[in-house]
């Protein structure tokens, strides 16, 4: 049995935490705040509560794996998952409007073609096609296994089979998501639609590889899902599965550095106090045979050097990908029937959107999504109802976040987008809770408040560090780390970190 000590109390080093612990490991959990989940979080005020992080989830096997794996109760017995249908209604700047069906590509390609005009549904139809084909080649190297020393095999040929395109000099493969939308889907109202599943993820469509068009097809082909009671209750039951694995958690606990001994990661030091054992003043020492952190910049600063060697992937700085703006709406009135859960206001001008990753710029109007999830729990009673709307915006190393009236400036310009999806919505707030990338900075430590990308297989792809650092002992978890950030990609990240512990460099990713 070995002493594993997890910076971080994130769902990826929980997911990292319950598999150790099933595998006969003692594992504390040392947490910088006072509360569990990263990003997912809560906020709660006069009866409402609401989604600040993640308001739905794809790609629920990794954590029905999760508990599959670390005890006999299913994800199902602990919480209410809930399929989305449809899975988000699109409202574009021209006022054209479509519903699209949750996991149905029959039920999509009508739809589009209902909407847009004849032919806009097939040829999403045959993105989605050519989207599969980019999901198989790259489904288990960049997910489901270990990013090896060779990981520049997922930096070679696009996975994407996209369609070339006549040039002055030549001709050239589509290879940016943006392109797929001009060349392949010839209408703007499709190309905001795939931009926005980019712009969700916080990933620039301009930039972005072709394969990015996994981020669509993994909706698609899995599904959107809503867990009764909000997403948070998906925390409190991944903390929950770890307490009775018998997983330490010590909140409050500030790690100041990895200790190592012999050439390996030996423990932490924690500020003062932290550790029940630790009684008061100075740093508390606490030896362990393993370190799980997570992010390759936090594990230099902790560490005092570079944590990976030679040829391995270069970890980009945290603040270069955007962060989030949440508006909680708290609202008089109840929410009328038929409305639907998730409603993409896109933006009138999608320059405006591409603008914020080029020069760190707010869209006069950005794309906003809308969540109204009918949830008694989530609102007083039925005359009330709880709203979230969300952003992509600079990070706060980007945009001066805490400039007086910054914050609520652009909130009303999300308001004023949601209006759009909610007729009426500013004459029903009651109270609206703002939050920035500054709250996620404080309460995740991402620098500037940035949120992770997934991971991307392509020349000019997104690859994270690798899990195993060239420190032994020591390992990465979370969004920062292969393979990237997401709901389901941290539940991933997790079990190849124990997958790595348990059984070793010969470890191969699940079966």
């Amino acid at each position: 049995m070995a002493r594993i000590a997890v910076i971080g109390a994130g769902m990826g080093a929980m997911a990292a935490a319950a598999r150790l612990a099933v595998a006969g490991h003692r594992v504390t959990v040392y947490e910088r705040t006072e509360t569990y989940g990263g990003s997912v979080r809560r906020f709660e005020r006069d009866g409402f509560r609401f989604d600040t992080g993640p308001g739905l989830l794809t790609l629920p096997a990794v954590y029905r794996d999760l508990f599959i794996k670390t005890g006999k109760e299913p994800l199902e017995d602990r919480v209410e998952l809930v399929q989305v249908d449809p899975s988000a209604r699109h409202v574009f700047a021209d006022g054209t409007q479509v519903s699209l069906p949750n996991a149905s590509r029959a039920g999509v390609v009508a739809a589009l073609d209902e909407a847009l005009g004849a032919g806009a549904g097939e040829r999403w139809g045959d993105f989605l096609v050519r989207a599969r084909e980019a999901w198989d080649r790259t489904r288990r190297p960049l997910l489901e296994e270990p990013l090896w020393p060779n990981w520049q095999v997922l930096a070679g040929k696009e996975p994407y089979p996209g369609t070339t395109y006549k040039r002055l000099l030549g001709r050239r493969r589509v290879v940016t998501l943006s392109e797929i939308g001009k060349r392949e889907l010839r209408d703007p109202r499709l190309a905001q639609l795939l931009d926005g599943y980019a712009l969700a993820y916080g990933v620039d469509p301009g930039a972005a590889p072709a394969s990015a068009a996994v981020l669509p097809y993994m909706e698609h082909a899995f599904g959107t899902w809503y867990v009764r009671g909000g997403i948070r209750e998906l925390a409190d039951a991944v903390y929950e599965r770890c307490r009775q694995r018998r997983v330490e958690f010590v909140f409050g606990a500030e790690v100041t550095r990895i200790l190592e001994k012999d050439g390996r990661a030996a423990g932490v030091e924690l500020a003062g106090g932290a550790s029940p054992a630790s009684g008061s003043g100075g740093a508390t020492v606490a030896e362990a045979d393993f370190v799980v952190g997570q992010g390759p910049w936090r594990l230099r600063d902790l560490t005092g050097r570079r944590v990976y060697g030679a040829g391995a992937v270069e970890p980009e700085p945290e603040d270069r990908y955007p962060g989030r703006v949440v508006v909680c709406l708290a609202l008089r009135g109840a929410r009328e029937p038929g409305a639907v859960h998730r409603t993409v206001v896109h933006a009138a001008d999608d320059e405006g959107d591409l603008d914020l990753f080029r020069h760190g710029v707010l869209p006069d109007l950005p794309t906003t999504v809308v969540d109204r999830p009918d949830d008694p729990a989530l609102r007083p009673d039925g005359e009330h109802e709880s709203v979230v709307l969300t952003a992509t915006v600079p990070s706060a190393t980007e945009y001066d976040w805490a400039a007086p009236g910054a914050a609520d400036a652009f909130a009303d310009r999300m308001v004023a987008a949601a209006e759009r999806a909610v007729p009426g919505l500013r004459e029903r707030v009651l109270w609206r809770e703002v939050r920035t990338p500054l709250d996620t900075e404080r309460e995740t430590g991402a620098v500037g408040g940035a949120v992770p990308p997934p991971a991307l297989a392509a020349p000019e792809g997104v690859l994270h560090p690798a899990n195993s650092t060239a420190v032994p002992g020591l390992f990465a978890v979370g969004g920062w780390s292969h393979p990237g950030g997401g709901l389901p990609h941290a539940g991933m990240s997790g079990a190849l970190v124990a997958g790595l512990i348990v059984e070793g460099p010969e470890f191969r990713g699940s079966q």
